[in-house]
This record gives C-alpha cells, structure tokens and sequence, in this order.
C-alpha cells in the first residue's frame, strides 16, 4: 500500500536533492506551498500575511540559479516561514496584540529573514504569534484563535503558534519562531514538531533580550539542522551574538556506537507549577529507557525549577511587560487580550526593589540550572506536564493567576542559555502529542540535535507522527512512501 506525498509536504533535505537534479521546480513547489496555505488559513488561522507575488519571483530567480548550477545557499528555493515578531520587509510586526494593528511596515529585513534570503529561501508568508508573545497558545486579540492540524479544538502552543500550526499542516518544510520561556518547544510538543532551542547567541536576535532566541520549527531534525546552517551566521545588530561560529550542522548523525557511554540525567517533576500528566510521565520515561537499553548511563535528578523561582519569574515578566502595556494610550490598552491585561496589572506598584530581587532570583536559577546539569551530556525530561489543552485557552489553566505554571521544564534552559530540543516521543490516549525535552551543556548544540536525531531514528513506531495527509489536496509528486 503507498500514499502519495504532496510536494509542499517534501522535507527540505530532499527538495534541495530534487532541485539540483533537476526533478522538481522551486517555482511549482512555491506555488503548492501558497496554494495550500490559503486553503487552510480559514481554518487553521496561521498567517499574518501571505507574500504570493514575492515569494514566486524568488521562486523563479532561485529556479534560474539551480539550472545555472549556482544555488546562493543550502536553502535555495525551499519556502520558509517566519514569526511576526521578526522583522519581514514589507510587513508589520503588530506582536499579535490588536493593540498594534497599525503597526509600521518594516523597511529591512530582521537578522533571521536576512540569513533566509542570502541562502537563496523563498519567504512566503509570516505566521501569528499571541499577544506580546506572552502566552503558550494561539490566543490573539488581533488574530483570533489558531487552531491544531491534528484537531481543531486542540490548542497550538504558542508563542510561536502560527508558525507549528503551519509546520505540522505541512505548508512547506521550514518556519522559524523564537522563545523566551518555551515558545519553540510548547509549540513542538503539542504538534509533535522537531525544534531547536539553541544557545543564546547562537542565532541572532533583533532586539536582543535576557533569554530571548530565534529557532526552527520542522517536522525532521535534519531539516532543523540544515535552518541553524542558515540562521547561525553573524549578524551586528545583535550585540550578544557568537559572530563566526564555523559549525558543521550537516554533523548530526551518531556513528557508530551511538550514545554508549553517554551520560543522561533525567526527571518527570517540573519541581514548581503543574503536576506532570501520568500519560507523558510513561512516555517519557519510555524514551529515557531506551537511552539506558542503547548503552546511556542513565540518573535520576533533580527538578531544577522550585516554586520561589517560578513565582520570581513570573512576577519579573508581569513587570516587563506592564512597561509595554502602559506605553499604549487607554484606547489601545483596552484593545489588548483580556488574558493579558489582568496578568500585566498584576504586577503594578511592584518595587524597584523588588523587580532587582526577582531578577537576581533568575540569575540563581541560572547558576542552578547549569550546577545541576553539569555532569550530565544530556538531560531527559518532559516539554510541558501536560498535552494540548482548549484552543480556546489562553494557557494550560485558563487562569492569569498561574499562568506560568506549565514551563518548569522549559524555562530554566532559557535563562542558564543552554541548548534545548523537542522530537515526539509518544501520544496520550485520545492523540495528543508528547514531546521529549532534551537539554545539553551551553554551546553543546550540535550534541543535542545528534541525541535527537538518534531519537528520532530510535524511537518506536507508535511515537512516531503521521501527519494528517488528509488535508493534502495540491498536485502531488510520483514519490510514494510504505
């Protein structure tokens, strides 16, 4: 029995293949990938703005170059995503909040846009983001409610919510989203994507910010690994970035004996906010035993989150974003989400004093997080202690007093600036994704993506996704999979 596998759908690893041999067309593939988002875009809601007549002329110049034999980049010709909140010429960057719906077209292209176009990507489309990108859902008082591929009352995740949904719908092989607390890898779990959290500095960022990174969202690793190839290069305006890295991001593929001998601490507890699901419990302690079962030496750890950190960084971030909030004449603050403004105002008449204690709060954590996993090569947890929730949710308690309490297991890699992916490891009862969270030392990236493409390649079928082909209709290719 084969299926038939639409050309939007191809990973970017094979697209760049066909390109070069002369089977596909950046042109036909382009225009499947725009035909498709336009098809789901009602239902799904994933996109800010569609670029057809741009993404198509670079389509064609990228068509030109690959029958000349001289493709720009690794990425010539492969359509790619990117998140509102990175600059896109010709678009806003309204940051999801209705608040800002006016506002102004970019001039330039963002760090991360930039890297697209010099390797030859096609951009086109941006994707959706929440209001201010401070929610795990798709939630927007701007753009309404973005909505899962797998179910549509499922939520995506979010931040970076426009940018999954499209992913995991299959419109085109690569989309790029940024995270601060989880905004990659929330997403990644609920739609059983492949993502990089990578170390900060490691990809550019405009503006820089404690925490804040740029990564890729795929549903390969090899597809991830070939976006960072791209988005690493160097970049001025972000004054925190690596500059020349010189990394070979083709090198993620164990040889040999695989992760013998490789050290892996691992918990199901976040130590703070929810209690794990016994569902994603099982199936990530499933996955940390075939680590052990394939030679890993295998410990139990600590959780390195506690309930005075989560509660620090949470009232930290109300404070920072209360600045945003009250830069906004009364008439735009009313427009911002409900959701959003109780948990802002929380965090009125904080102290100066108290916003440096809750900072140096984060910095304890930081030390924390990098003491505890020091030993280890890699860390083995859950993404988040729970699967998809209401699309209609802002966050997994539908409650602005906890709304942090989900990213115990994520945060703490923001602020340490370590390395951080999500692969798929299994499916709770009724379908939902669970992702593996799998963390190494700082600037041990390409160790993480080796861990989780050996995963990846390792795992058993039943945590294997199968994306929802059903909703493929534009012209397929003669390529057939089992």
């Amino acid at each position: 029995m084969t299926e038939t596998v639409p050309i939007e759908y191809l990973p970017a690893t094979e697209l760049v293949a066909r390109y070069a041999s002369g089977d596909l067309s950046p042109v036909d593939v382009t225009a499947a990938v725009l035909d498709k988002a336009e098809q789901l875009q009602p239902e799904l809601n994933c996109f800010w703005g569609l670029d057809r007549i741009g993404a198509l002329e670079a389509a064609a110049a990228s068509e030109r170059r690959w029958t000349a034999g001289t493709p720009l980049g690794t990425i010539d010709g492969v359509p790619t995503s990117i998140k509102e909140n990175v600059a896109v010429r010709g678009f806003g960057q309204p940051s999801g909040t209705a608040a800002k719906f006016d506002a102004p077209v970019a001039p330039t292209d963002g760090p991360s846009a930039a890297r697209i176009r010099e390797a030859g990507g096609v951009i086109f489309g941006v994707t959706v983001m929440p209001d201010y990108g401070m929610l795990s859902s798709g939630v927007s008082s701007l753009h309404g409610i973005t909505r899962s591929p797998w179910n549509p009352a499922w939520t995506v995740g979010g931040s970076s919510a426009g940018a999954g949904a499209a992913a995991a719908a299959g419109i085109g092989p690569l989309h790029i989203g940024s995270d601060i607390g989880g905004s990659l890898r929330l997403p990644a779990t609920w739609l059983g994507l492949v993502t990089l959290k990578p170390s900060f500095g490691r990809i550019a960022v405009d503006p820089p910010y404690m925490g804040r990174v740029a990564g890729p969202l795929t549903r390969t690793v090899d597809d991830a690994a070939l976006l960072m190839g791209v988005l690493t290069r160097p970049d001025l305006r972000d004054y925190t970035s690596l500059g020349e890295q010189n990394l070979d991001w083709t090198d993620v593929h164990y040889a040999g004996a695989g992760v013998v001998g490789l050290r892996v601490g691992f918990h199901l507890a976040g130590g703070a906010g929810m209690v794990t699901d016994p569902e994603i419990a099982a199936s990530v302690l499933q996955a940390v035993q075939l680590f052990e079962a394939a030679g890993a030496i295998v410990e139990e750890i600590a959780p390195l989150m506690t309930e005075k950190y989560l509660a620090d960084l949470d009232l930290f971030l109300r404070v920072r974003s209360l600045a945003d909030y009250e830069q906004l004449e009364p008439a735009r603050q009313a427009m911002v989400l409900d959701f959003i403004r109780d948990w802002v105002l929380a965090g009125s008449g904080v102290s100066g004093t108290e916003v440096v204690r809750c900072y140096q709060s984060i910095q304890d954590l930081r030390a924390r997080t990098v003491a505890v996993t020091a030993p280890y090569d890699l860390v083995l947890s859950p993404v988040s202690p729970v699967a998809a929730f209401p699309a209609e949710w802002p966050m997994p308690t539908d409650d602005a007093a906890t709304s942090l309490d989900h990213i115990a297991f994520t945060a703490p890699y923001n602020f340490s600036e370590q390395p951080a992916s999500s692969v798929n490891c299994g499916f709770t009862a009724d379908g939902r994704p669970i992702g593996l969270h799998i963390a190494g030392r700082r600037f041990e990236d390409l160790a993480v993506l080796r861990a989780t493409h050996w995963y990846e390649q390792t795992r058993p079928a039943a945590a294997e996704p199968v994306w929802p082909f059903h909703r493929c209709t534009s012209r397929p290719t003669d390529r057939t999979t089992p």
